[in-house]
């Protein structure tokens, strides 16, 4: 935590000088994802599949402090963000939420629960380019650190006879994940102040994405009430191919 808010302090500073000086940029980004889902403390809870995103859309901005050196900023939204989770020990993994059936706070051992998630993504970093060769520079984004706000959470209970589709899970997920993330690419120029783009990035949550639900101990029969607590930590990793046109 205090790494963050180190390196906080000295993007907002950044952040701050670049606005008093400078050329400003801005574009609009088309990326597919492919995200996944892990436990990081939780042995018992493993990663078990992957989500292909509906792509992050939104705006981007650069603002230039010096010719080839801008702080990055943005806002956007990023659909189907996600994956998959089993749990080698069941029970009322989704406490919190009212879902469509009661059997649903009773999953048994092995379940997978699969995540669809949305978010609106404020991205800030630092961007360093080289000089143009041709029509073409190259660049390399890092760190950025993007706030994202949830503004939706489906679930889905998958490898069970009680299968079930498009949960509302939204209070079983926690409204803020905060992320850290590297990218590189090429910017192709199509004219005096604009310039296609093409990346590739890599994010990974700091923040736990999830809440805790509750599980049966290993010795725990079928049908024991869950009463421990996971208490894991989920983290939401993806890469992202950025398609954009800056101006």
């Amino acid at each position: 935590m205090k790494k963050i808010v180190v390196v906080t302090a000295f993007l907002s500073f950044l952040y701050s000088q670049a606005f008093s000086q400078g050329d400003f940029r801005f574009g609009f980004q088309f990326s597919p994802t492919i995200t996944w889902l892990n436990a990081t403390d939780d042995n018992r809870i493993n990663g078990n599949g992957v989500a292909f995103g509906g792509p992050k859309l939104g705006m981007v901005g650069e603002k230039y402090f010096r010719e080839n050196y801008a702080i990055t900023f943005g806002l956007g939204f990023a659909f189907n963000q996600g994956g998959k989770l089993k749990h080698d020990f069941g029970g009322d993994l989704w406490q919190n939420s009212s879902l469509s059936n009661s059997i649903y706070h009773e999953l048994p051992d092995g379940v997978n629960l699969r995540y669809s998630l949305q978010y609106v993504e404020i991205p800030f970093g630092l961007k360093m380019k080289t000089q143009e060769f041709g029509y073409i520079r190259y660049y390399a984004e890092l760190p950025i650190f993007t706030l994202g706000i949830l503004t939706q959470a489906q679930g889905a209970v998958d490898g069970t006879d009680m299968d079930t589709d498009k949960e509302n899970i939204r209070d079983d997920v926690n409204l803020f994940a905060f992320s850290w993330g590297i990218g590189a690419g090429i910017e192709y120029s199509i004219g005096p102040n604009s310039a296609l783009v093409g990346g590739i990035y890599y994010q990974n949550s700091v923040t736990d994405i999830t809440k805790d639900g509750l599980r049966r101990g290993p010795d725990s029969d079928p049908m024991d009430t869950p009463s421990i607590s996971e208490d894991a930590k989920t983290v939401l990793q993806g890469l992202t191919i950025r398609i954009g046109v800056m101006f």
